[in-house]
């Protein structure tokens, strides 16, 4: 969810007017997915590396976080939307924050409608760190570890892998997100700032994943001169 800063430079604002902005971005997209049959959607909303910003505009987004989660609980509720948190681990975060992630995650846990990972205080190497440590802890041996079982051992071992990744405001990075889950992700880098991204934006993303050939290392049946079935 890039480009609340740049959003607020570009009109003389301090960097935490973009920041609010973007609840009606995260509200607007969340219906958007759930309505277009999204089963999984995650959000990045703040990494690992997020913790170098200045402290003023970090306690401004913690506050920001937890008035958000509370204003929206009962509509995600309501939704049918199950609510989990990917990160959200370092003391650092505020207890009251804390409490209200593991809240929202116990009221919505029983609910199938779309799963929404919430990215917070989340890196992607500390995933494979922390997988690692966890087979080590198992006593699983050197060969018995494979790519099913490595998973296994992730913090949130049954989140699918990532079909696409939409980064908004043009930058083109992975940023150390879900680096195992995003192995054979779609990418699509729309230039629109986070602040102004809208239903219509996310569907046109859609609409290009729908339209790509993903092979996965392999070829379609029409170049490797076998019919298309």
């Amino acid at each position: 969810m890039d480009g609340n800063g740049r959003w607020a430079q570009k009109r003389s604002l301090p960097r935490t007017s973009g920041h609010s902005a973007a609840e009606t971005t995260v509200i607007d997209v969340i219906e958007a997915a759930r309505s277009a049959g999204v089963e999984w959607l995650s959000l990045y909303a703040f990494s690992t590396e997020n913790w170098r910003r200045p402290g003023e505009e970090i306690d401004f987004l913690m506050r920001l976080v937890r008035r958000v989660v509370r204003k929206h609980a009962a509509l995600l509720h309501a939704r049918g939307i199950r609510c989990r948190f990917l990160g959200a681990e370092d003391p650092r975060i505020p207890a009251s924050l804390a409490q209200d992630f593991a809240d929202l995650t116990t009221l919505t846990e029983a609910n199938r409608g779309m799963t929404l990972t919430v990215a917070f205080d989340h890196g992607g190497r500390q995933d494979i760190v922390t997988a690692a440590r966890s087979l080590i802890r198992a006593g699983v041996s050197a060969d018995a570890v494979d790519q099913a079982r490595f998973a296994a051992h992730l913090p949130v071992p049954d989140m699918p892998d990532v079909d696409l990744v939409i980064r908004t405001s043009g930058e083109q990075r992975i940023s150390n997100f879900m680096l195992w889950q995003v192995a054979y992700a779609e990418w699509v880098f729309p230039p629109v700032l986070w602040p102004d991204f809208r239903a219509p934006h996310f569907l046109e993303c859609l609409h290009d994943y729908r339209n790509r050939d993903r092979r996965f290392g392999g070829v379609t049946p029409q170049a490797n001169g076998e019919p298309e079935r």
